[in-house]
């Protein structure tokens, strides 16, 4: 392979890591224009294998930012990012496949405190899951798209690992 295969392929998988972690970032901040502006137009969400809802990727949109209200504190780890670029003629791809692990801690609302009204107490427990996310991606006029995601929580539980728990 020549050394502009070679870059043409780094650059792939560097767009793919950046939209991945723009993925991530966009879920976090409740940013659902920024979300949607990461698939293609006919991209899809599945988030049954964690409890959700699969289709559309606007539909699943409204589905998170509605879910997501109830964890005003989350950030998504994703991390052991392995991605697949097809370049069939050693360059360029068009298509690719990533997998990724997440580690998913979240803060429930806080309740008032029943002694004060005024006076805020965080919920508990946290909320933490673990999985793994599948995605299929392509190469649009716009750079890559998420095509479709897949989520598939392997654990979940309360937190408690946080300082001061």
């Amino acid at each position: 392979m020549t050394q502009r295969a070679d870059l043409a392929r780094l650059m792939d998988r560097i767009a793919v890591d950046a939209l991945l972690t723009g993925y991530a970032v966009a879920v976090d901040d409740g940013a659902w224009a920024d979300y949607l502006a990461l698939f293609t137009p006919d991209g899809r969400a599945d988030y049954r294998g964690a409890g959700g809802i699969e289709g559309p990727v606007g539909e699943v949109a409204g589905w998170l930012a509605e879910t997501m209200r109830l964890f005003p504190v989350r950030q998504h780890l994703i991390v052991n990012r392995r991605i697949d670029v097809e370049a069939p003629d050693g360059y360029g791809g068009e298509r690719a496949e990533a997998h990724a692990d997440y580690l998913n801690p979240m803060r429930l609302e806080s309740t008032p405190d029943g002694a004060d009204d005024a006076v805020a107490r965080p919920t508990a427990p946290n909320f933490v899951s673990g999985g793994r996310y599948a995605f299929t991606l392509s190469r649009t006029a716009d750079g890559w798209r998420i095509r479709t995601v897949t989520v598939q929580e392997k654990w979940r539980g309360p937190g408690g690992f946080f300082a001061g728990e």
